[in-house]
């Protein structure tokens, strides 16, 4: 399919409000003729939505961005008293886990702007508006927890080589409130619409900062009773295979929606096999592409060849509701294939060399 045939964006996603010079929210091919109907279908050839309006993306509220703006707060503040604490106790333990606070505060602030930008209204150059933000932000945060991992590790190693002491009972003291305060984050984060990205990859932050905080404490009692300071880069270290795996979790997920990679519940030829199956009329479902605009937010395109007689209306409408209910696709468009199209231009390069298999 053409681009001008096939194009990927309602222009008013997430905003309630179309696109600034088209009315309806779409740019359409003026070679071939729309028609609107009631939740905006298109032609018998090529129907874009069916009964549904723009709200694709997990619901952005002001609830939302007061939450995740209080645990930005708390979370900012209690990590500079946490680097404090540890500068003065000596701990490298109170440090990993001040950065990994971090990581929080930077997290929990980008998916503070993810809410901002995400509300902003789609645009003639921007057609899915901000609501990828999110997700751009998720894969920073993911590449600056890689190299806090790389600081605090070199930081262990020379201490383990070269022990330094270190203040017990301050350390137990910052370490006893680093707790308080993740737990109370954490409590806040959950009543925060955790099906967006940034608002998992910082719970996932806190939770492992609330080990990161258990950590410093045994590392302070130990050190309190025994003055063995080797177990703090030992835990601080530990501290780093918590956030690793944050780290991994996140960039692979992140890196995946912005490969436009198809969503991990959904599998194409189940989805294909189903659509021939369900809906009648369908002979055959070829063409598919299924990705994410931002999480929680599929996206398909799809062509579909149908048996003589059969209306193409009634099959584009039939083959998006069963994406729709089946699938969890809200924003699909399908174009029934009439026998004279062009080749797709995702098939100019052979699959073996990155050209995509149908």
């Amino acid at each position: 399919m053409s681009g001008g045939e096939r194009e990927k964006g309602g222009g008013n996603v997430g905003s309630g409000r179309p696109a600034s010079g088209d009315p309806a929210g779409h740019a359409h091919d003026p070679g071939r003729p729309h028609e609107h109907v009631p939740g905006h279908s298109h032609n018998d050839g090529h129907d874009h939505h069916v009964g549904h309006d723009h709200s694709h993306a997990p619901t952005v509220t002001a609830s939302n961005e007061r939450t995740v703006l209080l645990a930005l707060v708390l979370t900012a503040s209690f990590m500079v008293a946490e680097v404090i604490g540890g500068l003065l106790s000596g701990s490298l333990a109170l440090i990993a886990d001040a950065g990994h606070m971090l990581t929080d505060a930077v997290a929990l602030a980008l998916a503070w702007a993810g809410f901002y930008f995400g509300k902003r209204a789609a645009s003639a150059t921007k057609t899915f508006g901000y609501l990828r933000l999110e997700v751009l932000a998720g894969f920073v945060n993911a590449v600056t927890l890689f190299a806090l991992v790389a600081w605090i590790a070199w930081e262990a190693l020379g201490r383990l080589l070269a022990p330094t002491p270190v203040l017990a009972g301050p350390m137990l003291v910052v370490a006893v409130i680093g707790l308080a305060v993740n737990i109370a984050v954490f409590l806040i984060l959950r009543r925060a619409d955790t099906e967006h990205v940034n608002i998992q990859g910082a719970m996932l932050h806190v939770l492992g900062d609330l080990l990161g905080s258990v950590a410093a404490i045994v590392a302070a009692v130990a050190i309190y009773f025994t003055g063995w300071t080797p177990i703090d880069p030992i835990l601080s270290v530990l501290i780093l295979l918590l956030i690793l795996r944050s780290a991994w979790m996140l960039l692979k997920n992140s890196l995946h929606i912005l490969l436009e990679g198809a969503p991990l519940n959904i599998d194409i030829d189940a989805m294909r096999r189903h659509l021939v199956e369900k809906v009648d009329g369908v002979t055959n479902v070829d063409h598919v592409h299924v990705w994410s605009i931002t999480s929680g937010m599929p996206s398909a395109t799809l062509e579909a060849s149908i048996a003589p007689g059969a209306v193409a209306r009634t099959v584009t409408r039939a083959i998006k509701q069963e994406l729709a209910t089946q699938f969890g696709i809200g924003h699909s468009t399908v174009e029934i294939v009439w026998g004279d199209e062009e080749p797709c231009a995702l098939d100019s390069k052979p699959i073996g060399t990155g050209g995509h298999q149908h």
